[in-house]
């Protein structure tokens, strides 16, 4: 399917809801203005929405809006709120509904819930101002992974290496909201595969000389490589494929959205979390698998708005896994 394929005009008014009160609020304010921009250039009725949490309802009711494309990051956008707020103005949207984006967002229940569908997910321990750390780091090594359950983009991660930076971070990750954890620390490979419907786009290899994939890695850093092709088999990539919409699905997601792995030096995958609403900006990393696969980011975005309609099931293909090169 090209964007040929596709009426703009069924979509009527398109409210692009972005910005928020998450502390991902600018990189959602980027992502937004490049939806937003990119379906004005399809002939799309856009309207960009900056989300006020006092006013964001009435802003929908008196916008008259037939459907919302959310481009929102972190709580308030990403967690179900904004989708249960659509549901009862009963307003289509793009993305996975309430439950899948409640779980999503929360990584200790999704690991929690990893663990129960049997996808595999590194261990981890819930950290609170009475914890041993010298139980978890003899639990689960060094290094580890710390980091706050409810945000995004890596914001309040930390990685310790010895265990004198244990404390410190768990108290930098405590300054956000909700729970903290300490994740086993994978040494290997970082991949990420985004999803389209029930399409697992080209798998992209992430190399960044950071510690990790961190929020300066991520949105700010031009020495961040991104290798789509990301030199595994064939066979390796569709085996990681496969993985991450077993891991979307189990959850329920819906739409769109992207599964970030870890395979360890045994290239053994671990499934690390789920994003149902990954950024669009010029470092992210959707835009890049589509034009992998032969997608730009007009069409995508486009793409990702047919599926409010009625007709989305036959704008995706089901159980596809499509190879970039």
């Amino acid at each position: 399917m090209s964007i040929d394929d596709i009426n703009v005009n069924a979509f009527g008014k398109v409210a692009v809801l972005m910005g928020g009160w998450s502390a991902e609020r600018p990189v959602s304010l980027q992502s937004g203005q490049a939806v937003l921009d990119g379906l004005k250039r399809c002939g799309v009725n856009a309207w960009g929405v900056d989300v006020q949490k006092a006013t964001v309802l009435d802003t929908l009711r008196r916008g008259n809006f037939d459907r919302a494309f959310i481009i929102l990051h972190g709580p308030g956008g990403e967690d179900g709120v904004i989708q249960g707020a659509l549901d009862i103005l009963n307003i289509p949207y793009t993305g996975s509904g309430v439950l899948a984006s409640a779980l999503a967002m929360d990584k200790l229940r999704c690991k929690q819930f990893f663990e129960g569908a049997g996808i595999p997910t590194p261990g981890y321990m819930v950290l609170d101002d009475s914890s041993d750390m010298e139980f978890v780091q003899a639990s689960l090594g060094l290094p580890l992974m710390i980091k706050p359950v409810l945000e995004g983009s890596s914001l309040g991660m930390s990685k310790v290496e010895h265990s004198e930076e244990l404390l410190p971070a768990w108290r930098q990750a405590s300054q956000y909201q909700g729970e903290v954890i300490a994740e086993r620390w994978i040494d290997g490979e970082e991949f990420t595969v985004a999803i389209l419907g029930q399409q697992a786009l080209p798998v992209i290899r992430l190399e960044t000389g950071n510690a990790f994939y961190d929020y300066e890695a991520k949105y700010q850093s031009d020495e961040t490589r991104y290798h789509c092709p990301c030199g595994l088999s064939q066979t390796e990539e569709a085996r990681l494929q496969r993985l991450a919409l077993s891991a979307f699905n189990a959850v329920g997601a819906t739409g769109w959205g992207r599964v970030d792995v870890m395979c360890s030096e045994d290239s053994t995958p671990w499934v690390i979390e789920i994003n149902t609403v990954p950024g669009m900006t010029s470092h992210s990393l959707v835009p890049m698998a589509a034009k992998a696969a032969g997608m730009d980011f007009d069409e995508l975005v486009c793409r990702i708005l047919a599926q409010t309609l009625d007709v989305a099931r036959e704008l995706t293909t089901t159980g596809e896994v499509t190879n970039g090169g």
